[in-house]
């Protein structure tokens, strides 16, 4: 079995005090113990991955403030970890220009905007200069989709908010995060009409996939949904456990597990306009 999970944390603190809101989540919706919030070592999370045949490990780093110690990951082991850089829309141009930054000097394989942060909606027009940087770059952004853990306002992450940002530009690569809870059906639906939208499982056990997924997954979509964990969250041992359970066609669980990563993430990027 191989694997890449394009979500991982290496430390859910981001090198500060945690926020309330995830120590509240951690404790009500995740029912999670201290391994929730431990800082994990390189040696740790290369174990941890080898265990059960992760081959490659997407972390998150924040774009205009990255922690030295998660760009420690990728300089220790550079064919194993890479990065996520996670972008505010409300900075605006300073998120450009930090998103810019750290794909100069760093592996980043994607952009990431978590939309309950802000409680922005992501057609909104504050994330128009990061998506139209993201196509200028050839680099996928990951979107989070469906109700929020934490108790915040969960509306801005309707899936349906993509589809004017779809439609718009269609160029964009976008990956909807953390499954679609309860929107399932618009999401699938919204995969189906655009070629350029995927949605990737992290944060969502695959014994709780619907029936609706599992259908799209076997059938249109094999090339469109994601396996990821947002280990240790969810760790990568008990979703890849789950996932090798599932009802899947021959072939599919590859492509859920490794290949549709593979090609969305790790695909030589081709940016508009150069050779």
């Amino acid at each position: 079995m191989r694997a890449i999970d394009p979500w991982v944390n290496t430390n859910m603190m981001g090198g500060g005090p945690p926020p309330k809101w995830l120590l509240k989540v951690k404790d009500d919706y995740f029912k999670a113990g201290e391994d929730f919030l431990k800082e994990l070592s390189v040696e740790e999370l290369l174990a941890q991955m080898d265990a059960v045949g992760v081959e490659r490990a997407v972390l998150q780093v924040d774009a205009e403030k990255p922690v030295e110690s998660v760009l420690a990951f990728p300089q220790a082991a550079p064919d194993r970890f890479f990065l996520a850089a996670n972008l505010n829309p409300t900075r605006h141009m300073k998120a450009v220009r930090g998103l810019e930054a750290l794909v100069r000097s760093q592996p980043v394989v994607m952009a990431r905007v978590v939309p309950f942060l802000w409680d922005l909606p992501p057609n909104h027009r504050s994330y128009y200069p990061l998506y139209t940087r993201c196509i200028d770059l050839d680099l996928p952004i990951s979107i989070n989709t469906g109700l929020p853990g934490p108790p915040r306002p969960g509306e801005c992450q309707h899936p349906m908010h993509l589809d004017r940002v779809c439609y718009e530009l269609p160029e964009l690569r976008v990956c909807m995060a953390h499954g679609a809870d309860p929107w399932w059906a618009e999401a699938i639906r919204l995969m189906i009409k655009y070629a350029n939208l995927h949605l990737m499982t992290s944060a969502y056990l695959p014994r709780y996939f619907p029936e609706e997924l599992l259908h799209y997954m076997n059938t249109r979509g094999q090339e469109k949904i994601l396996y990821a964990s947002d280990h240790p969250v969810l760790s990568m041992e008990r979703c890849i456990g789950e996932a090798e359970k599932l009802d899947l066609r021959e072939g599919v669980l590859d492509k859920f597990l490794f290949q549709n990563a593979d090609r969305l993430f790790f695909s030589k990027r081709n940016p508009p306009g150069q050779a």
